[in-house]
């Protein structure tokens, strides 16, 4: 399941060096410190297409919607034809936070049927660890004609969110001390969803910002009611890094679905219950 998800830097530049290399996204963002353009622009991984998280990987945020609803299937098909994409293409996504950004890509690519897309095991620092060089400048691809489809990836609202988290597992992939409500430094409401359990998202990573092992990742999600038989569900502030779990929990071979609104949604509905502390609620 590993090699579904994930290729490793060596493999990358082996793929670059073909006669149909891939598709090569560069997400990098970080929560609160806007895009990465001018990181793109100074070094990425050659032939790097850069996608902005806000414009082209989300909808129009709304308190009804969330910060990053998931954009329609005709805006993520014109974006994914002004990266390069073709409905044969082998796409590759990296950022510089362990693809917890990148990840967003990947699962919406395969959201709307794009089959061969994976993660760059360890993002930009892996790249560069691995001795090889980057590029400067702007990359402005020939478009593609990539045709997207909506669904192929499961998905939650929050009403199925709310009885997953009493019926299965759901995860929240925040910081531990947001899941607590004792700091919430983004949304206007603390806490988490009454029966989630706390995972935060780091956790998926060894030290050097690779993915954790295979066996480590089954042990960490057994750990937290993951079987196998058990549907599974993960959210986080607006859906981003969620999309690392579900990345994350395929590695270790299982499937989860994905609550695009996530916390930002769910507190925006003044309706819903909100709960707080260590103990899922």
């Amino acid at each position: 399941m590993r090699d579904d998800v994930l290729v490793e830097a060596e493999a990358l530049a082996g793929m670059l060096r073909s006669e149909r290399p891939p598709v090569v996204l560069d997400v990098r963002w970080s929560l609160g410190g806007g895009d990465g353009r001018e990181l793109h622009a100074s070094g990425h991984v050659p032939g790097a297409v850069y996608v902005d998280m806000d414009t082209e990987l989300a909808g129009p945020a709304s308190a009804g919607g969330g910060r990053h609803p998931l954009p329609s299937i005709e805006q993520l098909e014109s974006a994914a034809r002004r990266w390069g994409i073709r409905g044969d293409s082998v796409v590759v996504a990296y950022d510089d936070v362990g693809n917890t950004s990148a990840a967003r890509a990947w699962w919406l690519l395969r959201w709307g049927g794009l089959e061969r897309v994976s993660l760059l095991d360890g993002g930009l620092r892996a790249w560069w660890d691995a001795g090889f060089e980057l590029e400067a400048g702007t990359v402005e691809p020939s478009p593609g004609d990539v045709v997207l489809t909506p669904g192929h990836m499961p998905t939650l609202d929050a009403d199925a969110a709310a009885r997953l988290a009493r019926e299965g597992v759901l995860l929240d992939a925040r910081a531990a001390e947001r899941y607590r409500g004792e700091r919430e430094p983004i949304d206007p409401v603390a806490g988490h969803i009454p029966g989630a359990l706390s995972a935060p998202v780091d956790a998926n990573l060894a030290p050097d910002g690779r993915f954790a092992g295979d066996g480590a990742l089954r042990r960490r999600y057994r750990s937290l009611g993951v079987d196998g038989a058990i549907t599974v569900g993960v959210y986080c502030g607006s859906g981003v890094a969620a999309a690392h779990h579900v990345a994350a929990l395929a590695v270790a071979g299982f499937e989860a679905a994905l609550y695009p609104g996530s916390w930002s949604q769910w507190c925006g509905d003044p309706s819903r219950p909100i709960a707080l502390g260590r103990e899922p609620g």
